[in-house]
Order: C-alpha cells, then sequence, then structure tokens
C-alpha cells in the first residue's frame, strides 16, 4: 500500500471543491471516514493488532475508521488482539490549541524589512568571473594584493 499525500483535494457534489488536509482517511477502498486506529499483521505470530492511530502513516499499515474497526475480523486460525479499546476520535489537546495561537500571533507580526538588493550589491566587489558565477569580495576586507 502506497502513502497517502498530507493534502488533497475533494470535490463535493454541486462541484464545489473543498481541501482536506492534514487528516488521515480510512484505508478501505471507497471509504473517506477519518482514521481512528492502526492495523498491523504479524505473520510469524498469524496476530492482526488493531492499536490506537500510529503517529506516521507506514506503508505496511492500514489506517481504519470507527466502523471498519469494530467490524475487523481476521482470517480462520488468526489471532485478533485489540489494543485500542476507545476507538473515538481524538480531541484537539490544550498545547495543540496553543501551539496554534501561537503559530497565527507569530504570522500576523510585522517583519522587518529585508535590506535592498542595491544596498547588497553596492557593498560587494566583484573580482572574478567563471561562466555564470562571480567570485565576490567585500569592500570592507583588504584586498589579497
Amino acid at each position: 500500500m502506497t502513502p497517502r499525500r498530507a493534502w488533497r483535494t475533494r470535490v463535493r457534489p454541486g462541484g464545489t471543491v473543498h481541501a482536506v488536509g492534514g487528516v488521515r482517511r480510512c484505508s478501505r477502498t471507497a471509504c473517506g471516514r477519518a482514521a481512528v486506529a492502526t492495523l498491523t499483521y504479524v505473520y510469524s505470530d498469524s496476530t492482526a493488532v488493531l492499536g490506537p492511530l500510529a503517529l506516521y502513516a507506514e506503508p505496511h499499515c492500514y489506517d481504519l475508521c470507527v466502523e471498519h474497526a469494530e467490524r475487523l475480523t481476521a482470517p480462520r486460525g488468526w489471532e485478533v488482539v485489540r489494543l485500542a479499546p476507545d476507538l473515538s476520535p481524538p480531541r484537539p489537546s490544550d498545547d495543540d490549541l496553543l501551539a496554534l495561537a501561537d503559530a497565527v500571533r507569530e504570522a500576523a507580526r510585522p517583519r522587518a524589512p529585508e535590506p535592498a538588493p542595491a544596498a547588497v550589491e553596492a557593498a560587494t566587489v566583484e573580482v572574478g568571473r567563471r561562466g555564470h558565477l562571480r567570485v565576490l569580495r567585500d569592500p570592507s576586507t583588504p584586498s589579497p594584493t
């Protein structure tokens, strides 16, 4: 299974395009619900392990929504180990909300003006040229000769 993209667009009925990002979706075909659990297999022990949603999407793991996680069955002779008793979607923590508020404040702060390109070019002296590359010397340092 290939890793999913973090951002994609989804077309709603009526032709409206909405951006979907940051939320991992259920790996089951044609299911667009949010994933709440991760399924992995231990082939040597004939065991399917259903645990809490992994921090990162792994290529050999399957993210499942509540419905598919609850209805999960394993092949005959296999054991299912359920490590995630609570399959409700996690709520944002206070730390997540504070980090988001800090990011918004940082983006809203006025930024210091960058030096004008003409001032930077005036402060340097071209010493040589090789193809498209230029050798520049800072005028504040003494010349080697």
